[in-house]
């Protein structure tokens, strides 16, 4: 396929080796795999080599996403493998208007990549029409559930028609998927991938400090650390804009990212992201689920996330495609050993201890940063820093 050629992609991964095959031959599937592996050429490439004989100018597959930019991303990677078959892919989702959405509904997009909210009301409308759909895709299914879309997603697999084809893709696959998908796939082929652990193509490292430190920290690290691209998670957006606001303060290009951005200001951060005019963006788990940026080197966890899945997702945004990368986090839980804290003037010359965590169990990590524990703590190995503003490097093996 020409389009395979002109996305750059030379050797499959292990998900879409595993996936592709039993897509085309029309099975259902629930697939899982670490975030960056691939799933969306995998279930997007079996979607145009079907769609490729039949009929046109009508919805004919649906793929179904939690959020905006998800949406145009796999948009975006439909765009590039459709080459030369002249399928048409549209996006559908609210914070914009409704009006180009119509008109690629009404010009007989073949393919749709939709958030659940806007689809249903088109839907309603008589705008988008579902008789015609022969494969249904629910992206990041589990983050689809956790933002409260399980109602949406019930009604939107009761609009379309009985016999499809349904594929469940996510990095993780939590029991509520497992009801749903007992109940709207016929026979589904499970493929997983290294489920509910991190890629392996990440180094992972703590720094113990307390509360009033972490803002000085952050500084310290973008200071002192070589990077690329450095993709920063905060838990709320006014915390993602104090931050950006310091960042900038302290001399750096930054953008934001999260809810409270409109659409178009939150397609200019992630495209100044990609391009390299920000090397910073700060967001909230808005950008953990999905998005597709191979230059990002650092995740830096400026508040950790509440559960083992969604920073197995935060993390997956660096060291994507076998590329390496390095995941930072700061804490003030209660285990933390106070002679590793020093006072707030040290960090004008020095970072405090690098800890790596090398270990195989994300949720022994995330449950030791949010519980209290007993003096009994976490294993976790020192490493030394180099000369001042050198980069360290460090081997996931060893």
């Amino acid at each position: 396929m020409q389009g395979i050629k002109y996305a750059g992609y030379e050797t499959a991964t292990p998900i879409q080796e595993a996936a592709i095959p039993a897509a085309v031959r029309g099975r259902d599937i629930i697939g899982t795999a670490q975030t960056g592996t691939g799933k969306t050429a995998a279930f997007v490439l079996p979607i145009l080599n079907r769609l490729l004989e039949g009929p046109r100018g009508m919805p004919r597959a649906l793929i179904v996403t939690p959020t905006r930019e998800l949406a145009e991303q796999i948009n975006q990677v439909i765009h590039a493998l459709a080459v030369g078959t002249k399928l048409r892919s549209a996006t559908i989702y609210g914070g914009v208007g409704a009006g180009n959405q119509i008109k690629a509904l009404r010009a007989g997009a073949e393919i749709l990549v939709a958030c659940p909210g806007r689809l249903l009301d088109l839907i309603q409308q008589r705008h988008a029409k579902m008789d015609h759909i022969e494969v249904l895709v629910l992206d990041e299914a589990d983050r689809m559930f956790d933002m409260g879309f399980l109602p949406d997603v019930k009604r939107i697999i009761k609009a379309v028609p009985v016999r499809r084809q349904t594929m469940l893709f996510s990095a993780t696959f939590p029991a509520e998927v497992e009801q749903l998908a007992a109940h709207s796939l016929t026979e589904p082929q499970k493929i997983a991938m290294g489920i509910s652990k991190p890629a392996i193509t990440v180094a992972h490292a703590l720094y113990p400090v307390p509360q009033h430190l972490k803002s000085g920290l952050l500084l310290e690290i973008l200071k002192k650390t070589d990077t690329d691209s450095v993709l920063i998670f905060t838990r709320t957006k006014h915390r993602a804009d104090k931050v950006a606001r310091q960042i900038a303060h302290a001399g750096h290009k930054v953008t934001s990212l999260h809810s409270n951005r409109t659409q178009g200001q939150r397609q200019q951060a992630l495209s100044g992201f990609k391009s390299g005019h920000f090397p910073i963006m700060v967001a909230t788990d808005i950008a953990a689920r999905g998005l597709d940026i191979d230059s990002i080197s650092h995740v830096i966890n400026f508040d950790m996330p509440d559960t083992a899945d969604a920073y197995i997702h935060r993390i997956g945004r660096t060291g994507r495609a076998q590329r390496t990368g390095d995941a930072f986090a700061r804490s003030n839980a209660s285990w933390v050993d106070p002679s590793n804290v020093r006072p707030s003037k040290a960090l004008t010359t020095r970072l405090p201890p690098r800890r790596n965590l090398l270990l195989t169990d994300v949720t022994a990590a995330v449950v030791a940063l949010h519980v209290p524990l007993p003096p009994r703590r976490i294993s976790v190995r020192t490493v030394s820093r180099r000369a001042e503003g050198s980069k360290t490097t460090i081997n996931p093996s060893q």
